[in-house]
């Protein structure tokens, strides 16, 4: 059974997930700290829960999603994972910071790629991989139709969708991948966005303005 495990850091408020089973080895998606007592805060949750962390995954690679990445990679020697559409904004990470006035180490060159369909696994888990882009271009969603659970970076939250106005973005493909790929999920499949609460499949379906 997969453990998740959320932190919010930065000024952005993002949302950190850690993804453990009983194997001890875990995923660390959208690494998002950036001050140093944000780093403490998950290293010191991985040495007190006996964690051994295997990848650095990210949904995308907007700066709020990766002030933490060149940290977690060089302390515990992590593979950098993103979808191979994320390069181009990954490639321009610190001057994505420098536009917020945020310092940022540049994070290292991604060692693999997940694309539409792949597996991504970590201990005796896996995850199913969806591209869905429109918020960036190579936006990523992890989904467990196991335990019903969906983690949707910034193309989906509670009662709103990711914003289409940055480089790369498109409402159309956006709104339509929502439409196509998720709201088929079972509706109780709870989704675990990089901002703000949890919400379900289900609620959003029904509820959300973008969807009706």
């Amino acid at each position: 059974m997969i453990n998740i495990e959320t932190f919010v850091f930065n000024s952005f408020q993002e949302n950190t997930y850690l993804l453990s089973d009983h194997t001890g080895e875990c995923i660390i998606v959208d690494a998002g700290c950036q001050e140093e007592q944000e780093k403490d805060e998950l290293t010191d949750y991985l040495d007190e829960h006996g964690l051994k962390p295997v990848k650095l995954v990210n949904t995308h690679c907007h700066v709020d999603h990766i002030l933490g990445v060149a940290y977690l990679a060089r302390k515990f020697d992590l593979p950098f994972i993103i979808h191979p559409e994320e390069k181009s904004l990954f490639s321009h990470s610190r001057s994505q910071a420098e536009f917020f006035g945020l310092s940022l180490e540049q994070p290292p060159e991604p060692k693999a790629f997940l694309n539409d369909g792949d597996v991504l696994s970590f201990g005796e888990s896996t995850l199913n991989v969806i591209h869905i882009p429109g918020h960036s271009p190579g936006g990523i969603l992890f989904h467990s139709s196991e335990q019903n659970f969906l983690i949707s970076g910034d193309v989906l939250f509670r009662q709103s969708i990711g914003r289409t106005d940055l480089p790369g973005g498109d409402y159309d493909s956006l709104i339509g991948g929502i439409q196509t790929k998720l709201l088929g999920l079972e509706p109780e499949t709870i989704v675990y966005p990089g901002h703000g609460p949890t919400t379900t499949i289900g609620e959003e379906k029904n509820t959300n303005p973008f969807l009706s």
